[in-house]
């Protein structure tokens, strides 16, 4: 019988400590039920003269993050920046676009219009997907505009 009360009183204790530290503990925005913004400001991010830019909203805390951040980052060239924008560092970024769930992924145009969006895991395969079909329809609506 004691020891049924001391392993109850133990366990008690580790409930209680969970909870304290859940608590205190500073969380990235994750969960789902997010909307990304259709358009962003370009002066807010890295290069805001590129033709394109893809924007990785991501968090140290979160393991998803790191793999979202290699997929993006080989998707820089000469007319594609990439801009990390991490939680803790640049926490104003995202409270500005209301970014609550990462990893977050947005393809912009250099107007700022958002012509791709991802939210949670994704391919490398979908990212250079999704770039290629925003900037091949970009390059033909161009083309349209200009034999009209």
């Amino acid at each position: 019988m004691t020891r049924l009360i001391i392993v109850g009183a133990v366990l008690a204790v580790a409930v209680a400590a969970s909870l304290i530290l859940r608590r205190r503990a500073p969380q990235a925005p994750t969960g789902g039920g997010s909307s990304l913004p259709m358009q962003v400001d370009r002066n807010d991010f890295v290069h805001p003269g590129h033709e394109w830019l893809v924007v990785a909203f991501t968090s140290a805390t979160c393991n998803t993050c790191a793999d979202i951040q290699r997929k993006v980052s080989v998707l820089e060239t000469k007319s594609v920046a990439v801009h990390i924008a991490e939680f803790t560092e640049q926490r104003a970024v995202h409270e500005k676009y209301s970014i609550d769930a990462v990893p977050a992924v947005l393809m912009v145009d250099a107007q700022g219009v958002v012509h791709a969006s991802f939210l949670g895991p994704v391919s490398a395969t979908d990212l250079w997907a999704a770039l290629a079909r925003a900037r091949d329809g970009l390059a033909q609506k161009t083309a349209d505009e200009h034999c009209h």
